[in-house]
C-alpha cells in the first residue's frame, strides 16, 4: 500500500473555502479503482492547516491518480488557496487497510 499524508496550510481568508474547493477532487479520487482511502481533517493547533491521509493499492494506482484530470485540476485550484508549499510523507507500507490498535479497547461502563 502507498500511504500518503499531506499538510496543506491555506490562506486564512480561504479556510472556509478549502473543503468545498476540493470536494470534486475528493469524490473523484475516492472512485479511482486503486484508491483505498482519502480522508481530510484539520489541525487543532493551526486552524489554517488541513491534513489529507490517502492510500493507494499500488505504485501503478498512485501514478494513475497523479496523471488523472481531476488531480491536475485540483493542483491548480489548491495552488490558489495555499499559503505555503505543502508538507508530504509518501511511503510504501505492508497491508491494504488500517490495522486495529492493540493497546486501547473500549471499556464497558
Amino acid at each position: 500500500m502507498i500511504f500518503i499524508a499531506v499538510k496543506f496550510t491555506v490562506r486564512t481568508a480561504e479556510r472556509d473555502n478549502w473543503l468545498p474547493a476540493v470536494e470534486d477532487f475528493t469524490l473523484a479520487t475516492r472512485q479511482e479503482p486503486g484508491n483505498l482511502f482519502f480522508d481530510w481533517s484539520y489541525s487543532v493547533e493551526n486552524p489554517d492547516q488541513f491534513i489529507l491521509l490517502e492510500a493507494f493499492a499500488s505504485q501503478e494506482a498512485g501514478v494513475a491518480h497523479v496523471n488523472s484530470e481531476h488531480f491536475k485540476a485540483a493542483i491548480d485550484t489548491m495552488s490558489e488557496l495555499v499559503s505555503e508549499i505543502p508538507e508530504i510523507i509518501n511511503v510504501e507500507v505492508p497491508g491494504d487497510d488500517w490495522s486495529r490498535m492493540s493497546e486501547i479497547t473500549p471499556r464497558n461502563r
